[in-house]
């Protein structure tokens, strides 16, 4: 008689590209991201949140770009040579450009290395995250993009 093989859950993974606003590291899934391009001149729209930085022409397209600190309450954006915008496809509000500080690298976590965040309605920064995640010792904050581009475009 053949031995019958043991049925083992195979562990799903995700991959997110590591960002860093300031001193913080934050993942974004990869299923959403477009482009990644190097700062390009935004122009500015009137009358639009302070967080809404301007547009961006991109191979002909005009993508709104948002500055993820502002809308997170952090400090303004202080642009360096590794700023980037990180260009997102989102199913309800389209393609949206984000401003982070850095780009650093790609990351692929198995679902038992990510821990989900508990809701806290009085601190508006945990409303953007949907995790955490555990690599190299690290932690990586991961972002809810749908949290944070809600109502921006």
């Amino acid at each position: 008689m053949n031995e019958v093989e043991e049925l083992r859950p195979v562990a799903t993974t995700t991959q997110f590209i590591v960002i860093k606003l300031g001193e913080e590291q934050y993942g974004i899934d990869i299923k959403y991201i477009d482009n990644i391009v190097r700062m390009p001149h935004i122009t500015r729209v009137p009358k639009v949140d302070d967080y809404l930085k301007g547009v961006i022409n991109l191979r002909g397209e005009v993508i709104p770009v948002m500055s993820i600190r502002i809308k997170m309450g952090l400090e303004k954006d202080v642009e360096t040579k590794s700023s980037r915008i990180i260009i997102l496809k989102l199913e309800q509000q389209g393609t949206i450009g984000v401003i982070v500080d850095e780009v650093k690298e790609v990351v692929t976590l198995e679902d038992d290395r990510i821990e989900k965040v508990a809701y806290d309605s009085k601190d508006e920064k945990s409303n953007f995250l949907c995790g955490v995640g555990k690599s190299d010792g690290g932690l990586i904050s991961l972002l809810d993009l749908n949290a944070v581009v809600l109502e921006s475009v």
